[in-house]
C-alpha cells in the first residue's frame, strides 16, 4: 500500500528536554492512524514538524514518497496537509461559509466570490457527512458542530492528510459517534487520518494501526486488530496497567458541603453559575460531568475561596463560607486539586519540600515564628513522597522538573497530607498516563473509604462513571439532572451535557 507519510528518524530538542529521539512513522494511504502517548510523549511536537510549525533538527519527512522540507504550515497545506488543533480557531462573528474560506489562496476581497465558495463549502458538507448550516455564524453553533467547521477548513483546502489532535476533548457521547462517522467517510473518500489521542477505547473503536510513543520514542507499531488496551498501555507506560477502579459500595454519613442557588459570574462579567444548587455528603464522591466551559471552573473557583460569587450560599459542615478566604477554608479543612496544576497547586521555581508544605508553611511544625524549621519540613517531606511513591524521590528537585503524573502525585500528596474533611478535585487526570490516572483514581476511592466528602469535577465521562456515586451533569452554568451512576445510561448523560433536562428526557423516554 502506498505511504502517504514518511518522518524518518526524527530528532527534536528544546531546552533540558530531547521531545522526539529518532523517531520513526509510517502511515499509510487511506488509513487511520492512531498515536498514543502519555502527555509529554512527544506526539504533538511531532505532528507540529510534520504540519510544518516546527522544523525537526535532524531526519526526513517524505509525503507521497517526495521529500519535504517544510519554511511554515502554507507549505504543509500546500502538499495536501490539514491539521485540527484541540483549541479551535474559528471567528465567532462570522458564518461557517466565511471561516472555511477565510485564509484561502484567493482571501477575501472585491475580487472574491463567496458566493461560489458558499456552494463549494455546502457540496464538501454534503459529500463527507458534515451537515452544518453554512450560513450560520460560529456564534451560534455549539462545539461538535464548530469542530465540523474546522474539518470542513482542511477539506476545502485540499487536505488528503488530516490530522486531528485530541478531537474528542470536548464533545458529548453523541458529538464522538458522529465524528467517528465522519472518520470512517473520509477514509471511504481515500483519505488518510492521523489520530491523536490518550483515550484507549476511542483507538481500538476507530484506528487501523497505533503507533505508540514513550518519552520522546516510539515503543511499538501495532495493528489494532492484533492488540488490546491492555497491551498498548503496557507500551506507554512500560508496566501493566489495571484498568477497573475497584471499590465497594459508598456509606454516606452527615452532609458535608451544602451549596444553596449559587451564581457567579466570570471574567468578562457574564454570568457563568446560574442557580446551582447540590450537596456532597461524608464518604462519598459527587461528581460534575459536562462538557467544559460550561461554569465548572467558575463553580470550583467560587467553592475555593478564588472567586467571589454574586448571590446564593455555600455551607461547609453547616458554617457559612459564601465569602471566606482559601486560607481560611483550608483552615476549616477544605483540600483543593486545581485542574491547573501549574497555574494554582505547584510553585515550579520551588523545590519539592517546600511545594508540599504549600498552605501550612507558617504553621508549627514547620514554622517557629517567622523562621522556617528546615529538618522537620525535609523529612515531612520525604517521607510523603515515599508514601505517594513521587519519582524520582528528590524533595531538592524544582516542581517544573517532575513530570506531569508526578507533579499531580505532589499536589494530591500535600492535600490529603492536610487530612481534609472535604476534597475538591478538578480535573485530576487531565494530561496524564494511564499509570498516573490508575493511582489517582485509587487514592480517591481510599480517601472516599476514609470518610472523606469529595466533590469531582471532570470532563472524562469513563472517569465521572468508574468514581462517582452521585453525578450532576452541567450545561450553560445549570444543573440538567442529577442521577447514579448505576441508574443511567451514557445516551441519558450525553443529552444532559447537550442541554437536556433529566425529567424531559426520561418523559420523552416514558
Amino acid at each position: 500500500m502506498e505511504k502517504a507519510v514518511e518522518m524518518i528518524q526524527i530528532v527534536k530538542r528544546f531546552p533540558q528536554v530531547v521531545a522526539n529521539d529518532h523517531v520513526d512513522l509510517t502511515v499509510l494511504k487511506g488509513e487511520i492512524h492512531a498515536i498514543v502517548g502519555e502527555n509529554g510523549a512527544g506526539k504533538t511536537t511531532l505532528m507540529n514538524q510534520l504540519y510544518g510549525l516546527l522544523k525537526p533538527d535532524s531526519g526526513e519527512i517524505r509525503i507521497f514518497g517526495k521529500k519535504v522540507n517544510f519554511k511554515g504550515p502554507r507549505d504543509a497545506i500546500l502538499m495536501g496537509i490539514g491539521m485540527v488543533h484541540q483549541h479551535f480557531m474559528l471567528v465567532n462573528n462570522l458564518t461557517v461559509a466565511e471561516n472555511v474560506v477565510l485564509g484561502s489562496e484567493a482571501g477575501i476581497g472585491p475580487l472574491f466570490d463567496l458566493k461560489s465558495a458558499r456552494k463549494k463549502v455546502s457540496e464538501l458538507s454534503k459529500r463527507y457527512g458534515l451537515h452544518v448550516d453554512v450560513d450560520a455564524k460560529i456564534e451560534d453553533l455549539p462545539v461538535g458542530m464548530q469542530q465540523r467547521v474546522e474539518i470542513l477548513k482542511v477539506l476545502y483546502r485540499g487536505a488528503e492528510i488530516l490530522i486531528l489532535d485530541e478531537p474528542t476533548a470536548v464533545l458529548t457521547p453523541q458529538e464522538t459517534e458522529e465524528l467517528f462517522e465522519t472518520m470512517f467517510r473520509l477514509r471511504e473518500n481515500g483519505k488518510t487520518i492521523i489520530f491523536i489521542s490518550h483515550k484507549l477505547n476511542e483507538v481500538m473503536r476507530v484506528s487501523d494501526r497505533i503507533t505508540v510513543m514513550r518519552q520522546g520514542k516510539v515503543t511499538g507499531v501495532l495493528n489494532k486488530s492484533e492488540t488490546d488496551p491492555r497491551q498498548i498501555a503496557r507500551l506507554m507506560v512500560g508496566r501493566d496497567v489495571v484498568f477497573t477502579v475497584e471499590k465497594t459500595p459508598a456509606r454516606p454519613n452527615g452532609v458535608v458541603l451544602k451549596v444553596e442557588n449559587l451564581h457567579v459570574k466570570d471574567y468578562r462579567n457574564l454570568e457563568a453559575v446560574k442557580g446551582v444548587s447540590f450537596e456532597v455528603r461524608a464518604g462519598e464522591i459527587y461528581a460534575i460531568a459536562g462538557v467544559a466551559g460550561n461554569g465548572q471552573t467558575e463553580l470550583v473557583e467560587a467553592l475555593t475561596g478564588l472567586r467571589k460569587p454574586v448571590s446564593g450560599r455555600v455551607y461547609f459542615l453547616g458554617k457559612d463560607i459564601t465569602h471566606a478566604t482559601p486560607r481560611e477554608l483550608r483552615e476549616m479543612g477544605m483540600g483543593h486539586i486545581p485542574e491547573d496544576r501549574h497555574k494554582y497547586g505547584l510553585i515550579l521555581q520551588f523545590p519539592a519540600y517546600y511545594n508540599v508544605i504549600l498552605g501550612r508553611h507558617h504553621r508549627p511544625p514547620f514554622a517557629n515564628g517567622e523562621f522556617l524549621c528546615h529538618s522537620k519540613i525535609l523529612s515531612f517531606a520525604e517521607n510523603l513522597l515515599s508514601r505517594f511513591d513521587v519519582r524520582p524521590n528528590n524533595v531538592r528537585m524544582l516542581g517544573a522538573n517532575f513530570s506531569g503524573g508526578n507533579q499531580q502525585k505532589l499536589v494530591i500528596a500535600r492535600e490529603i497530607g492536610l487530612e481534609p474533611k472535604l476534597m475538591v478535585v478538578s480535573q485530576p487526570t487531565r494530561g496524564l498516563d494511564v499509570g498516573a490516572t490508575e493511582f489517582v483514581h485509587k487514592t480517591l476511592i481510599q480517601l472516599r473509604d476514609s470518610g472523606v466528602a469529595i466533590l469531582l469535577v471532570s470532563m472524562e465521562l469513563d472517569e465521572v462513571l468508574s468514581l462517582a456515586d452521585r453525578i450532576a451533569v452541567m450545561y450553560n452554568g445549570q444543573i440538567m439532572g442529577e442521577v447514579e451512576p448505576n441508574a443511567v445510561s451514557i445516551e441519558e448523560i450525553g443529552l444532559m451535557m447537550a442541554g437536556h433536562r433529566l425529567e424531559e428526557i426520561r418523559g420523552r423516554v416514558a
